[in-house]
């Protein structure tokens, strides 16, 4: 027996021992030491969008004579895609991580041990610089981790009828992302003649413009509170009573389901980069690779995904009527002169309330209205590449409003049919929150096959 396991060890050790040396090939191209076919499975939630080509402008009457969007030929790789807009229920797993990790922090500041990681990795780094430790439970009942957690609750002078809550003020998120488009500037490549960076990046959080000295600096960072607008409930409508949803809508179970709404493309885009940290740290942990990037869609991927693979579809159901052979309609929007409740919903309705479309997509009409990656601008289809088209912009502070507009896509609830078509393209400003504005992620796949 102790034979036959040398005799399977030496061949394993020497096959490792090849695989840190280099393995030449007896002379001839074989590339470096393959791992094997990668076969991703579909991300929870998610459904996969094959490549394909769409055909862009209005398959239809356009009477609000917008003419921002024209016809023009393209292509897009193939993504995952949310087969709902993100819920009230998942929206809320963000905030709590935000809420849990700020009163860590808070722990660690007052010396308690446990709830940042120790080791020779990060010695010599404060207490706020090292990852937290998730692992250690918090004790409500021990007397020092009290304190730190009522920090976290409005102060009794500032509470409603001496309500005991969070402060929502202060779940802020702090992230951080490499500013790809300004790395891939020619004034920004490496010198080999000097050895060193020449060129200069702009900050669009501060609009300040540094010298690119290390690429490190290429990392920008920014923070946002997370908690959605409430109030957008009250403030989208004047003279209406909804006063019970401002109060209900996100924390309430019984609108778990529901897409989450009072949400700016600042949070949403925060959202997408927290949802990356939290699966690939997930995946370093069980020696996985981590390499999976969540985002918003830009608006083609949206309108191609949108489309179900059905060419010069003008709703996602592929039909030119909003409603069924059997009458009924099939999206929640506002039919007929404000008739909100006929369609079975006066306002938002649970996710995947009405059938999907031929991608497994629900919602892409109706319901809520979706932010998008990318920015707004009249004539973008004439200009955008035919290969994954998208139109960028990175508005700086001092900016005007038109240059913070991002496009949003679908309709909503509130909007009549016009809006559903999936070729209608509309803005709304990135730091607004609305009612009637939701959003859904998307993830890369892994290699161009269709």
């Amino acid at each position: 027996m102790r034979r036959i396991l040398l005799c399977t060890i030496i061949p394993l050790l020497l096959a490792g021992c090849k695989a840190l040396t280099g393995d030449q090939g007896n002379g001839e191209l074989i590339g470096v030491n393959d791992r094997g076919r990668y076969l991703e499975p579909a991300p929870y939630g998610m459904v996969r969008i094959p490549a394909g080509t769409l055909q862009l402008g209005p398959n239809d009457e356009d009477p609000t004579y917008a003419q921002d969007a024209f016809t023009r030929t393209i292509s897009i790789n193939s993504f995952y895609m949310d087969e709902t807009e993100i819920t009230n229920n998942e929206y809320r797993q963000f905030v709590h991580w935000v809420r849990d990790s700020i009163l860590r922090r808070k722990m660690a500041e007052r010396g308690i041990p446990g709830f940042v990681l120790e080791g020779e990795a990060y010695e010599g780094m404060d207490d706020l610089e090292r990852p937290l430790n998730w692992k250690t439970r918090i004790n409500p009942k021990d007397p020092d981790q009290a304190e730190a957690i009522e920090e976290l609750y409005y102060r009794p002078d500032e509470r409603f009828f001496g309500k005991r809550q969070i402060d929502t003020r202060l779940l802020v998120y702090r992230y951080f992302w490499t500013d790809l488009k300004q790395a891939a500037q020619d004034k920004n490549r490496f010198d080999f003649n000097q050895s060193r960076y020449q060129g200069s990046v702009i900050d669009p959080v501060t609009g300040a413009q540094k010298n690119l000295e290390r690429r490190t600096d290429l990392i920008l960072w920014d923070e946002v509170p997370v908690y959605p607008d409430t109030l957008c409930w009250v403030r989208d409508f004047s003279h209406a009573y909804n006063e019970p949803l401002t109060r209900m809508y996100f924390w309430h179970p019984a609108y778990g389901h529901y897409p989450v709404v009072g949400i700016t493309w600042q949070q949403a885009n925060a959202f997408c980069i927290w949802r990356t940290e939290l699966l690939n740290k997930h995946l370093s942990s069980n020696r996985r690779s981590a390499v999976h990037d969540y985002r918003l869609p830009t608006e083609f991927e949206w309108e191609y995904a949108a489309r179900g693979g059905l060419a010069l579809a003008k709703y996602p159901w592929g039909g030119p009527y909003t409603r069924n052979i059997e009458g009924c309609f099939l999206a929640n929007f506002k039919p007929l002169r404000g008739s909100y409740a006929d369609d079975g919903f006066a306002q938002t309705a649970r996710v995947a309330s009405f059938f999907p479309n031929d991608y497994g997509l629900y919602d892409m009409a109706g319901n809520v209205a979706e932010w998008t990656s990318s920015a707004y601008d009249e004539s973008a289809y004439m200009y955008v590449n035919d290969m994954n088209p998208d139109y960028k912009y990175q508005a700086l502070p001092g900016d005007e409003p038109r240059m913070k507009r991002k496009v949003i896509r679908g309709g909503s609830w509130k909007d009549i049919e016009i809006f559903l078509q999936v070729s209608k393209r509309t803005y709304e400003y990135q730091d607004s929150a609305k009612s009637y504005i939701g959003f859904r992620c998307v993830r890369d796949y892994l290699g161009n096959s269709i």
